[in-house]
């Protein structure tokens, strides 16, 4: 039954990409993702999400934690982290097919009321998280889908599906990750305040009173929950965000390497341009041009 969910799955996704090619306006928290090769590493910064792979692997690196996942299986982002993500498996007889769904904390807050448990069951718990996936919660994840084939049923039907995903969620192993993102007092809860903060403010120079002070959280739990969640500490996670920039910089513009350095950050060119080769795989000049000239780059899939 797994293997025809999944087949429905693929179908629909390779239909309805070719569509839209770009957000799906009438179902605005689903993502869709199809590549037909392997894809080298996309560095991007993840918001909560839930995604599921239909086809072909996707490997993962974040902060400490990395994962190879493959079809049938799906994994939660909590918080929002730096990551880099690539296909390792896919061709164009047989493409690389995900679904993901953004995560919306208010409608988990509200499912979260009728959970037997009522609260997470284990709060230290990595952003990150990966398992198998049951028939029920991929037959829901079809069901949605099936509905870009009838657009007049989205406004009635789609909120109720997506609910019963994210209930289903609830009760995997992965739920208690993705109760944190309801529970408005979590550990969880806290470390996003102050990574939306950092991310804001990643070209400044950052004090751990400061970061603690936005968690609402002493220094020392604040240290404790910050790398439980993320993996990084408070400056490895920063230094992930200034290089994400830094990158987004060098597609934009020709801008001298030193000056970009600066702008993100960085009082030492020469120590950027060694955290950016070693993040990259090529010095920020060399990187920067081959960006610009339009050598193929990936874009995030589910």
């Amino acid at each position: 039954m797994q293997n025809h969910l999944l087949d429905e799955l693929g179908d629909l996704i390779s239909r309805h990409i070719v569509q839209s090619g770009a957000p799906l306006r009438p179902l605005p928290n689903l993502i869709l993702g199809c590549e037909t090769g392997p894809t080298p590493p996309c560095f991007y910064v993840a918001d909560p999400v839930f995604s599921l792979i239909v086809q072909g692997r996707k490997r993962i690196e974040a902060g400490e934690q990395n994962f190879v996942y493959g079809p049938g299986q799906g994994m939660i982002v909590s918080v929002e982290m730096p990551m880099s993500a690539y296909v390792i498996e896919a061709s164009a007889t047989r493409p690389f097919l995900g679904v993901g769904l953004r995560l919306q904390p208010q409608t988990i807050a509200s499912l979260l009321l009728e959970h037997p448990a009522g609260h997470a069951r284990n709060p230290r718990r990595a952003a990150i998280t990966t398992s198998d996936l049951a028939e029920a919660l991929l037959d829901a994840v079809v069901r949605l889908l099936r509905l870009l084939d009838t657009p007049a049923d989205i406004p009635v039907l789609a909120p109720a599906i997506e609910r019963e995903i994210l209930w289903r969620l609830l009760n995997t192993p992965q739920g208690d990750a993705l109760s944190q993102i309801g529970l408005a007092d979590s550990h969880a809860t806290r470390i996003s305040r102050v990574l939306r903060w950092l991310r804001a403010h990643f070209a400044e120079p950052i004090r751990i009173s400061r970061l603690a002070e936005i968690a609402g959280m002493s220094e020392t739990s604040f240290h404790r929950h910050f790398r439980i969640i993320t993996t990084m500490t408070p400056i490895q996670y920063q230094k992930q965000l200034r290089l994400h920039a830094a990158r987004a910089r060098m597609i934009a513009s020709a801008e001298e390497v030193a000056q970009i350095a600066y702008e993100v950050g960085y009082e030492s060119p020469s120590q950027f341009s060694r955290e950016y080769k070693r993040m990259y795989g090529a010095s920020p000049a060399t990187d920067g041009r081959a960006l610009r000239s339009g050598s193929p780059t990936s874009h995030p899939p589910p």
